[in-house]
């Protein structure tokens, strides 16, 4: 699985410590990191928690990541940004035992953080605890397991209703604000990561065009 770690501005400089603690999880059991940033309160590129939404529905819509990590101060801004797009279903994870239901209960593709609020002692920690859950094995698959059926009913009910809420992404991309859409695309490592890893050409062929 392709995961990718993307940063707003108010808690970049926490970038490094998210990004290495998340490989140390993923890595020994398949899964690659893409970290987007931002990297560090200086980047030239500066991410809103608006924007880490729009870039999340561009690398999960494009097949360019397979999962997002992300989040704000709070969690709730980028949580809230993130499912304003179609195809993007992100749960606000805060410790390990929202990790584990929100895969095993939800089958989500992106998570939201608060890397400020309570983000103090053991921070890390928890941080790493909660990866470890999150991305412990197959989701979808149900807690507890004999709600699996219904939950998994659940799951597919809420799609077919996205799919009838929201506009398709190349809608969305050529509707939104067009600063607000480049700056988003605009990282240091945005081009060498999606470009060698997007699967949707259209999407491909109008991102080059925006930047």
């Amino acid at each position: 699985m392709k995961i990718a770690l993307i940063n707003e501005n108010s808690q970049a400089a926490k970038n490094s410590l998210i990004c290495e603690t998340l490989k140390a999880v993923v890595e020994p059991l398949g899964h690659e990191v893409f970290n987007y940033g931002m990297y560090s309160a200086e980047d030239k590129a500066q991410l809103t928690y608006v924007q880490c939404g729009i870039l999340t529905a561009i690398l999960l819509n494009s097949g360019a990541a397979d999962f997002v990590v992300t989040g704000c101060g709070t969690g709730e801004g980028a949580m809230l940004a993130c499912n304003a797009f179609p195809n993007v279903l992100c749960g606000h994870i805060v410790d390990p035992s929202d990790g584990y239901m929100f895969a095993q209960i939800n089958d989500g593709n992106a998570a939201a953080f608060p890397f400020a609020k309570g983000f103090g002692w053991g921070a890390e920690l928890n941080l790493k605890y909660t990866f470890e859950q999150l991305f412990c094995g197959e989701s979808g698959q149900g807690y507890p397991r004999e709600r699996a059926v219904p939950e998994q009913r659940n799951k597919k009910i809420l799609d077919e209703v996205k799919k009838v809420t929201h506009n398709d992404i190349m809608t969305v991309l050529k509707n939104i604000d067009a600063e607000l859409l480049k700056g988003a695309v605009s990282g240091e490592k945005f081009g060498e990561y999606f470009f060698a890893n997007c699967k949707n050409k259209e999407i491909e062929e109008f991102i080059k065009s925006i930047l």
